[in-house]
């Protein structure tokens, strides 16, 4: 990382940002650093950077809740596939090149395009044992080569049958699932660095407090308004990124 403070300056108001998109709609905070962090670094150092906050932030909500035990053994295959998946390909993010910044920018807009234009499916629970499996692997491997894993598994969950208490404990174990596995695959890659771990954790205080203010500010946003600015705000960013990349190809 640069020595500037230009950088952290950039590093920090991101962490804040995320945090309180997180607060605000209870998702959204690796999506939202992995997206502006890469506009001033490689992908593999935003994701670096984005696996503490992401698991410190998703660890309560994984645990606060009556069914952990349960989902796990209902996701569990999904949950090995999503390890599988993400070792496969962390590959295709630390090599140098475009095509991360590409395919990041392109994950983000097709998720952005998903939340305002996608009509929501339902999948029956017999389906569950063969499509789950095949659900991580995609998250995994998508995760592996971009640092975001909101697709294919947050849509996914929103076609099963669940309860709110279980559908948000669900959200809590996969978004903590899928920083774990990508922050084991960095490491084991030899790319998860000491300085970037340290970085890491001193994100994890704008992000709290970017949590905090969004949480409070919750009741009075218009919950449906301020989604349909956010996945906006991510074909925005994910096709800036896109077009970026293949200009520096």
């Amino acid at each position: 990382m640069a020595d500037s403070a230009g950088p952290l300056v950039f590093i920090a108001v991101a962490f804040l940002f995320a945090g309180f998109i997180k607060g605000a709609i209870g998702i959204g905070l690796p999506t939202v650093v992995m997206g502006l962090l890469s506009i001033v670094m490689p992908p593999a150092q935003a994701a670096m950077l984005m696996v503490i906050p992401a698991l410190a932030t998703n660890i309560w909500q994984m645990a606060a809740g009556p069914a952990l035990a349960a989902l796990l053994k209902r996701f569990g295959w999904l949950i090995a596939a999503v390890f599988v998946g993400t070792f496969a390909t962390i590959g295709l993010m630390t090599k140098t090149g475009a095509f991360a910044q590409t395919a990041l920018g392109a994950v983000l807009a097709a998720y952005g395009a998903y939340g305002l234009f996608a009509r929501r499916f339902e999948v029956q629970r017999k389906n569950e044992r063969w499509l789950s499996p095949l659900i991580g692997l995609v998250t995994g491997s998508l995760s592996g080569a971009t640092g975001v894993f909101v697709i294919p598994w947050v849509p996914y969950l929103t076609s099963l049958k669940m309860s709110s208490e279980e559908m948000v404990q669900s959200i809590g174990v996969l978004a903590f699932v899928c920083p774990l596995a990508l922050g084991l695959a960095l490491a084991v890659h030899g790319q998860y660095r000491a300085d970037f771990a340290g970085a890491s954790f001193l994100a994890l205080f704008p992000a709290l407090a970017g949590m905090y203010i969004g949480m409070r500010l919750r009741r009075r946003l218009a919950a449906a308004v301020f989604m349909r600015w956010f996945f906006a705000g991510l074909i925005a960013l994910g096709g800036y990124m896109v077009l970026r990349s293949l200009r520096l190809a």
